[in-house]
């Protein structure tokens, strides 16, 4: 991880709509059908997790069981941070369906906005409903709000390394 401390030159957003639409094109769809993969593999890595709870458990004398209260929650926040926040900038699903995300100057996200990103996700659905994906239909780059507070974009893969 490296940190660009040049105050010289101004940071500028790379990724018009205008310029360059087969970024955006289908990013709802395929950010819906992205979750519903990474949801699938988070209940499999709670599962794997609950059975390591259960035996831990076990030679606690039940005290690690304490842990299921916020199982799910904690293995979600991790598979965000390593996934989303590593290399590829993208979760299982993103990369399965040929998104990945970047922040609005071009950088690839880091762990901790990654966390970030899926703790405003978390409350923006709770708070807002999930009425809040309504947003998309009006921003230009066809992101959601926990995307705009951010300052992260959503895009296709394939188009951003043609670009």
């Amino acid at each position: 991880m490296t940190y660009d401390a040049s105050y010289d030159q101004p940071k500028r957003d790379l990724f018009d709509p205008m310029a360059n639409p087969a970024l955006f094109d289908g990013i709802r769809s395929k950010r819906v059908f992205a979750f519903l993969i990474d949801v699938l593999l988070v209940a499999f890595f709670t599962f794997v997790a609950g059975v390591l709870v259960f035996f831990l458990g076990i030679f606690t004398l039940g005290l690690a069981w304490f842990f299921y209260a916020f199982l799910w929650q904690a293995v979600a926040l991790i598979y965000t941070a390593v996934t989303l926040g590593g290399p590829n900038a993208a979760t299982p699903g993103m990369r399965a369906m040929g998104i990945e995300m970047r922040l609005w100057y071009g950088a690839k996200p880091y762990a901790l906005l990654a966390a970030m990103h899926v703790l405003l996700f978390w409350l923006s659905f709770t708070l807002l409903t999930p009425l809040v994906v309504l947003i998309s239909l009006f921003s230009d780059r066809k992101r959601l709000l926990h995307d705009i507070v951010l300052g992260t974009v959503v895009m296709n893969s394939s188009a951003l390394h043609r670009v």
